[in-house]
Formats: C-alpha cells, structure tokens, sequence
C-alpha cells in the first residue's frame, strides 16, 4: 500500500528539515511526500527544494497563498496517490525510521480503514526532553462523548475515506481536525486499529495552545462540531475533553 504524507507550512524553516528527513529516512519505501507552502517568505521553500532529488519523484510541493491550514491539508489531499493519508504537522517528527513500516502492516493485518497511536510533547529545541505522552488507548463506543480523541498527527486513514465523507471543514479555524474524526469515527463509525507505541513527536508550542483565548476559541468549536454532524453530546462533554489533558503531563521527579 502506497502511503502519502502531507506537510503544510509557512515561514518554517527553523524545523523543516527534521520533518522531511523523519519521512525521508522512513524504511518503509512507497511513499510520497507532499508539502503545502503558503507562500513562505523565509527560506522554507530553499530547504525544502534541496531535498527533492533525494526523493527521488516521491516528492511534491506547491506554494502559494491558501485561506488557513485546513484548505492547505485539503490541497495536499487532492494532490495525494497514496491509499493511506497522513498528517505531519512541519513542527514534528516520526519517533523513529520504522513508524510507516508499521502503520502500513497494522492496515494490512487489521484491515481496517484508520491507523492511530501515540504522541508525545516535547521541548522545541531539547527533543529529548519530553512534556506531555498522549497515550490514545483502544477506541471504545461512544469514547467522543467522554472526551476522548486520538492525536492526529498519529491518525492515518484510508483515502477513500475522504473521498466517501468529505476533507476538512473550513469553516474551523482550530478544530477541523476534531470535527473530521468526530464525523468518520463516531457518526460514521469507520473501522479503527490502535498501534500501542509513540508514532510522532510533537515539538510543544502549537497555535491551538498558545494562549487561554485560543484554547477557549477551540473548545467552542469542538461544540459547533457536534452541532453540525447533528450529534448530541453529554452536557459534560466539552469539559471533559480539555480536563483529558492533565494526566497527559509528564511528572518530574521531586530533587
């Protein structure tokens, strides 16, 4: 099975290179890379350029300005060839070179239509240090309603499933994502496999988490997602999924 990955970004020439050698050096070989610039004025596009002939055409790129993330990951989406889709955000990295390998063999063995597994937080310039483990955990029936979502940096799906019920939402400026899992895993409750190890690191420091406005903005538009797919949540549901978070954090050691 062909796998594409889809890297969206701007100005990110700080951590690029890691996120395309993390695809690069993956063992598994039938892949694609393709990279969505929104017409970055640093030298993202320079850095990105220069891996090409190491691709060996398994590489592609567009850069141009586009109306957010979301319709940039949409725009990877329709440039895909591959039978699994994944995400990886410019800020991350595989955990290490076999992850694909493996999440290609979990679609195989489980036959399903979506992989997910683990992510973990780390310190932007100190990678080994690591903040918060998101350990997703196996997928029971109605776990949206108690707040539960896997990563999704760490979720690879099927194409077709895109095709079958539509990309991202636009009309989110955070929560797309969420409103997309929400929508293929609990409404239409697509064929799930958990893959119980760290798939990506995640360097800490995202928009979504930037700042109490934000994070406000984002539940708010968890809200609007149940709203729209026509769903009904528990009235505790959008305290839940926040309140997930802080077991999430790693505990240090008292000195």
């Amino acid at each position: 099975m062909k796998i594409s990955i889809i890297t969206v970004c701007y100005n990110s020439e700080k951590y690029i290179r890691s996120a395309i050698e993390s695809v690069l050096n993956q063992t598994y070989s039938n892949i694609e890379h393709i990279l969505v610039d929104g017409a970055s004025k640093d030298t993202t596009m320079d850095i990105v350029k220069s891996y090409e002939p190491l691709f060996g055409g398994r590489m592609k790129w567009i850069s141009e300005k586009d109306n957010g993330i979301y319709h940039a990951m949409n725009k990877g989406i329709a440039l895909t060839t591959g039978d699994i889709v994944g995400i990886l955000n410019s800020d991350d990295f595989y955990a290490n070179n076999t992850i694909l390998e493996k999440v290609e063999r979990c679609f195989q063995e489980k036959n399903t239509d979506a992989v997910y597994g683990d992510l973990v937080y780390v310190h932007a310039d100190k990678i080994e240090k690591i903040q918060r483990y998101w350990k997703s955990k196996n997928y029971k029936k109605n776990a949206f309603r108690w707040g539960w979502m896997p990563p999704h940096p760490a979720f690879f799906v099927k194409k077709d499933v895109y095709e079958k019920h539509g990309p991202f939402n636009t009309n989110f400026s955070s929560a797309a994502d969420y409103e997309f899992m929400l929508r293929v895993i609990h409404k239409e409750q697509i064929k799930l496999a958990y893959l119980p190890e760290i798939l990506i690191k995640m360097r800490a420091g995202g928009e979504s988490n930037q700042s109490l406005k934000n994070r406000l903005h984002g539940n708010s538009e968890d809200c609007e997602a149940w709203k729209i797919n026509g769903l009904q949540p528990y009235w505790f549901t959008r305290y839940l999924k926040p309140m997930r978070k802080f077991s999430q954090y790693i505990k240090r050691p008292k000195k």
